[in-house]
């Protein structure tokens, strides 16, 4: 665990820049705030235990401010919401428990390259005439997945959820919003999990840093999902995605 009062400007500022981009692309596209912050926060040497442990720590706060930003630009499905939240919530816990006693790392790849595939499907989605935005219809088991894997599997929520509720011919704007909401709930039942099993020990500098760049850039991911075009949406969700997930497969298969 670092020393909070030996924290210094040079040492926050590069995870504020991390937190503040990462959290820009997830308020605006329903997903790659963990993924992002996780994957940087492994390259720079942190130990994976406490970089999942912090992301998820700054995820509460995040997810907060930015769930708030949605509801005021009412980006927000109340219906779908409460369809998302619940299950979210108990796959998030039941995740959180399995990641405890098993190790989730052999799943990985195989989630890795469906997300891919998602992935490339929205780019072609986005590419191509789509129909009218219609109501979902499977969400109490997505988000009971999506939760699990988040909190087993060191993310996914985003990418799971946001993903296959757009493929199911959700609207871009509102899915984006709705799922970023969502994810307060979970991300704080993973981040309660997380800190009776390791303390203090998640509160970096790393994780400070994110903290103070997340919160500052969650208003403006909400204003960037309200006002850019829904094909331009899919179309970049596509692309994280794509990279993202292309990229931690390479990690994990590697």
């Amino acid at each position: 665990m670092t020393d909070l009062s030996s924290i210094d400007l040079y040492s926050v500022w590069p995870f504020v820049a991390v937190g503040f981009a990462a959290q820009l692309v997830d308020g605006a596209l329903g997903m790659a705030f963990g993924v992002i912050s996780n994957t940087l926060l492994l390259s720079l040497g942190v130990p994976p235990a406490a970089a999942s442990a912090g992301v998820h720590a700054v995820e509460t706060f995040t997810t907060a401010a930015s769930g708030i930003s949605h509801a005021l630009h009412r980006n927000v499905n109340w219906r779908l919401f409460a369809r998302l939240m619940i299950p979210g919530v108990i796959g998030g816990a039941l995740g959180a428990y399995v990641l405890s006693n098993i190790h989730a790392d052999d799943a990985k790849p195989f989630i890795l390259a469906y997300l891919t595939g998602i992935g490339v499907y929205l780019l072609w989605r986005a590419t191509h005439p789509t129909p009218e935005p219609r109501e979902p219809k499977v969400v109490e088991p997505l988000g009971l997945i999506g939760g699990f894997l988040d909190a087993a599997g060191g993310g996914g929520w985003g990418p799971v959820v946001t993903s296959n509720l757009l493929v199911q011919g959700s609207a871009p704007r509102t899915t984006i919003g709705t799922v970023n909401t969502a994810e307060f709930f979970l991300t704080a039942t993973i981040s309660a999990t997380f800190i009776t099993q390791l303390g203090l020990a998640a509160f970096t500098v790393a994780t400070v840093g994110l903290l103070i760049g997340g919160v500052f850039a969650a208003p403006f991911g909400a204003v960037l999902a309200k006002r850019v075009p829904a094909k331009r949406l899919m179309l970049m969700v596509g692309v994280v995605l794509t990279i993202t997930s292309l990229y931690g497969l390479w990690r994990a298969l590697g």
